[in-house]
């Protein structure tokens, strides 16, 4: 799941996790250059913010199997020695980047959600997160220039994304409980719901998505029944 975010804790991560490789030399830098050990700093994260930035518009132009560590470098700002301070090699460059996009994701999730204590306005707030994801989004792109590359990702964030709606839910889910009196499936229900949000960027609605909300809560609620029914045999 792709999206316009922010960085934070996970450029913060790449920082420190640099500093021992850029001691050492990137496996691909320029023969005979020396980089430097990368101390934490503002600095240090705004640059790196720039080359993941720059990595996303060249990936979404040209694809990440024919991605150029000197286009990355022009977009950004930055030169080569700059970029292999940082980034071992283009592998390197585009684990961090997917990395980056998923922490980012899960971080504007909980950031967004967790604030409405209301179990039925958390709900509400998520199925608005889920449509403005949608509508911002960048992944149906990514998976038309770089499709391998994009379902990898979707693999990649798959079951963390389950854990991660599911602790954002909890409030949504003991409001259920009780009212149902009985304990629901609540990874299968985060598990089909983070599945037709992947099946909206696979195969998008013809007609637009403003009916969304009103479908995400018909599966909800389907969902939550159908738990109910196996909870109760």
């Amino acid at each position: 799941m792709l999206e316009e975010f922010e960085g934070g804790k996970p450029v913060e991560a790449k920082v420190s996790a640099v500093k021992g490789k850029a001691a050492m030399g990137g496996r691909n830098a320029p023969a005979g250059s020396k980089a430097r050990a990368v101390k934490p700093n503002r600095r240090s994260e705004e640059t790196i913010n720039e080359i993941l930035q720059a990595t996303e518009e060249v990936v979404l132009s040209s694809g990440a199997d024919r991605i150029s560590i000197l286009d990355v470098c022009k977009i950004a700002g930055v030169s080569r020695g700059t970029f292999y301070r940082y980034f071992s090699s283009q592998e390197d460059l585009l684990d961090t980047f997917s990395r980056h996009k998923r922490d980012s994701f899960h971080q504007v999730l909980v950031s967004t959600i967790s604030v409405v204590e209301d179990p039925e306005a958390r709900l509400n707030a998520l199925i608005a997160f889920i449509d403005d994801y949608l509508e911002e989004s960048r992944a149906q792109r990514l998976l038309r220039v770089a499709p391998e590359y994009a379902l990898g990702f979707f693999r990649r964030i798959f079951h963390d994304s389950i854990l991660r709606f599911q602790d954002t839910l909890d409030v949504v889910f003991d409001d259920w409980d009780a009212k149902l009196g009985v304990k629901l499936d609540r990874e299968l229900i985060c598990e089909m719901i983070i599945r037709y949000v992947l099946s909206e960027i696979l195969v998008p609605e013809t007609s637009g998505r403003r009916l969304l909300p009103a479908r995400v809560r018909r599966l909800v609620a389907s969902l939550t029944m159908g738990s109910t029914s196996r909870t109760r045999r």
